[in-house]
């Protein structure tokens, strides 16, 4: 194949018109940029925009060498494609977008390029009736799915039409001739060099070929015998299970007859994979490259200056930054399975014991048929500092530093009394004279809590107990609750539409979302009306932008709470998710509603949106991204929904707790289940009763910040000789705080504070079994 054919197929030398623009635009504001550092009157900005635009510079000219190398690695790609299919017995072309030919091996060239046409249009046209038709149908089914195949009537017998995207704008065309259009997939496939498959759906291997038998040493009975992976992706890099060992190849599957899957396998160049290429090892631009599960590939030399790494040290994307308000992981998780195309954050970095904030943005490329994560980074530590020190004026941003700085020692006291208000319950029924009195006491510590959760919840900071859910349940569960909210003028009326998927979201936050709402609702129709709560799959194809939020493609889960009250003024609707911001009247409303709804959704992953016309009424949208959607997850739903009885305690738990109160009651909870409790007051003490050898502990029950070793520290020293024991942290800081050391720690869980005697116990008995 000439250097000219390999340009043509890989897009040549010319840049097409969008990347152009998107280029010359970086330029232009380089140029833009350092003429103000240059030439500006502002002293102070001048330096800022010399940065910038060098910093843009040196962007652009990154791409444009990324691209550079990627061309290069497509062209030998397609080499080694068409090396392979010179000796196929079936004809091949490769075409580009309009179908014009850009090769064609000698089985092609023998079969139907006698009569030479500059097309595969004009090529199969004495063949088979209305070929562009045809073609035209299967190449968009490649472009969507990455393949496509079809069986047509040929004036000889019938032809397969097999097409795989091979690259931006290309595409590997593979035509069998058949003298009956019942002939068996072995029918052919027997003399091809590539190794060729053919199963079922359930994944049974039908029939493989000769050089699919060679490389395995046998027959295959199933695709997992095959593959280690489940999941296979046409024009992509898998492992397969031959007879030296694990090996990679990329594979090319097609749909055959019956849900029948045919699968081809081709070569993968050995290459070093793991090192930078030159030219980007030396680039003055921090770039990275993760594989789709977080790992670090690789970083170049300006990637590992800006976090201070190693050249071959082992790093994961959620140890180096942190701060997106979800987990990094999963954020590279919706790159990486094409939710987002590309999408940009600025993260804190675990550089050293100083505070750095990095711009990252993150993409999926796909390298001699295996996918990864291209992130270049940018420090925005200058950036953060000046938004952090806007932000400090903000309310928002003050009533989060109160309630993180009040919540660990207000949940301890909350704890200490809702605690020894749960024992003396148990002690008195309806008919005591103090029951009354026990449960108004129990009722505003509870109150209190809630309203903590409310400081903490709009500033993300709230302790999540994430779980797979049913929005129809959870609905239908808290329907009578909210008809007794609403009161006598005003009628609910729940709606649910078809297939909703399952979502994943802390129960109990989304049900005071939907009562925030539903409340709200009701305020706004004083002389009644009707709340309709509607449920609804939704599907995106492509991603949303609404009031500055951008919603990526996929499929959510709606929810949508409609009143035909009053209605909310334009001018408010931009601040109506501001905490202690309220329409209502002096004493009506704490202002707090919405923006603790928009906290939970938030950081629930979703989005919440709101539409209102004065007079008329108001719409609230939550949409909810879809987790699971199988019957065995709804069944394990209902499962995880159920109570559990709670059986007599058998075990010993090391109770550690600096607070005298907290520890004495969660001391009395839980050796009236039945447990053995053994006391500590500090760290310190805990390890010097642990010191006994002959003493046998079954779970830990710590606080995670005490004068001295906190909670992590002296749990890591004591499983060094007790590897087996369960550990519990308990809390009145957010889980958060705690997330990097727990998840160095075994077999342990939180349980935040203010914790009820039921949740205690609860927590220990699921440890214990």
């Amino acid at each position: 194949m000439s250097d000219e054919t390999a340009n043509a197929l890989s897009g040549g030398t010319q840049m097409p018109q969008r990347q152009f623009a998107g280029l010359l635009s970086l330029f232009v504001i380089s140029a833009i940029a350092l003429a103000v550092g240059f030439m500006g009157e502002n002293a102070q900005l001048r330096p800022f925009a010399m940065i910038s635009g060098i910093s843009v510079l040196l962007l652009g000219l990154g791409v444009i060498g990324w691209q550079g190398f990627t061309k290069w690695r497509e062209r030998r790609a397609y080499r080694m494609l068409h090396q392979m299919l010179s000796g196929d017995a079936a004809a091949c072309f490769t075409t580009d977008q309009l179908g014009q030919i850009l090769y064609s091996n000698h089985a092609a060239v023998r079969r139907f390029l006698a009569d030479p046409s500059q097309t595969l249009i004009g090529t199969l046209r004495q063949h088979i009736a209305a070929p562009s038709a045809v073609l035209f149908r299967l190449q968009m089914r490649a472009e969507s799915k990455g393949w496509a195949r079809e069986d047509v009537v040929s004036r000889s017998g019938h032809f397969r039409l097999s097409v795989n995207a091979v690259g931006p704008g290309r595409f590997m065309w593979r035509i069998e001739e058949f003298a009956e259009k019942g002939a068996g997939p072995g029918r052919g496939a027997e003399s091809l060099s590539l190794p060729m498959l053919t199963a079922n759906k359930s994944g049974v291997v039908l029939f493989a070929n000769e050089s699919m038998r060679r490389i395995l040493g046998q027959r295959p009975r199933h695709l997992d015998r095959v593959f280690t992976s489940s999941k296979l992706i046409s024009g992509e890099q898998t492992d397969i299970s031959t007879t030296a060992g694990t090996a990679r190849a990329i594979v090319a599957e097609v749909q055959g007859y019956a849900e029948r899957r045919e699968i081809y396998l081709f070569p993968v160049a050995e290459t070093g994979a793991q090192a930078m290429p030159t030219d980007l090892e030396s680039l003055p631009v921090a770039l990275m490259n993760f594989h789709t599960d977080g790992q670090l590939i690789v970083a170049n030399a300006a990637g590992r200056h800006l976090l201070g790494l190693e050249k071959d040290g082992d790093y994961r994307i959620h140890t180096l930054f942190s701060g997106l308000g979800r987990s990094v992981k999963d954020w590279l998780a919706d790159i990486a399975d094409g939710r987002l195309a590309e999408s940009t954050e600025v993260l804190s970095a675990h550089v050293g014991d100083s505070e750095q904030f990095v711009q990252i943005t993150l993409s999926r490329i796909v390298t001699r048929g295996r996918p990864s994560i291209l992130a270049v980074l940018q420090d925005a530590t200058a950036l953060k500092t000046l938004e952090a020190q806007f932000v400090q004026s903000q309310k928002m941003h003050a009533i989060g530093q109160l309630a993180g700085g009040v919540a660990h020692d207000f949940n301890n006291l909350l704890t200490a009394i809702s605690g020894h208000c749960d024992l003396l319950l148990i002690r008195h029924n309806n008919g005591d004279q103090d029951y009354g009195d026990l449960i108004q006491i129990h009722q505003n510590a509870n109150r209190a809590a809630a309203l903590v959760g409310q400081l903490l919840a709009f500033s993300r900071k709230q302790t999540l107990k994430p779980e797979r859910l049913d929005i129809r349940e959870l609905l239908s569960d808290l329907a009578h609750l909210l008809n007794r909210l609403v009161g006598e003028k005003v009628k609910l009326v729940l709606a649910h539409g078809f297939e909703l998927g399952i979502v994943k979201a802390d129960r109990r936050q989304l049900e005071q979302v939907v009562m925030n709402l539903v409340v709200n609702a009701r305020d706004a129709m004083p002389l009644g009306g009707q709340i309709r709560i509607e449920t609804e799959s939704l599907i995106l194809h492509e991603e949303l932008r609404r009031d500055r939020a951008m919603v990526p493609a996929g499929e959510y889960v709606a929810i949508k709470v409609s009143d035909s009250g009053v209605g909310i003024p334009t001018d408010s609707l931009q601040k109506i998710f501001e905490p202690f911001y309220t329409t209502k009247k002096q004493g009506e409303g704490t202002g707090l509603g919405l923006s603790t709804a928009y906290g939970i959704i938030k950081q629930s992953g979703g989005y919440i949106f709101v539409d209102s016309t004065e007079g008329v009424g108001t719409s609230f949208q939550l949409l909810l991204p879809v987790g699971l959607n199988d019957e065995a997850a709804l069944t394990e739903i209902k499962a995880e929904q159920k109570s559990t009885t709670l059986r007599p305690g058998e075990g010993v738990v090391l109770l550690v707790e600096d607070e005298a109160a907290v520890r004495s009651f969660a001391s009395r909870a839980l050796r009236m289940r039945g447990y053995t409790v053994i006391e500590a007051a500090s760290a310190e003490e805990a390890l010097e009763t642990l010191a006994d050898p002959n003493l046998k502990v079954d779970v830990f029950v710590t606080d995670v910040v005490m004068p001295g070793l906190d909670g992590p520290s002296w749990v890591r020293l004591a499983l060094e000789t007790r590897p087996g024991v369960k550990v519990i942290f308990v809390s009145g800081y957010a889980q958060e705080v705690l997330s990097q050391d727990q998840a160095l720690i075994p077999h342990s869980i939180f349980l935040p504070k203010p914790f009820s005697l039921k949740e205690l116990t609860a927590t220990v008995q699921s440890q214990m079994h």
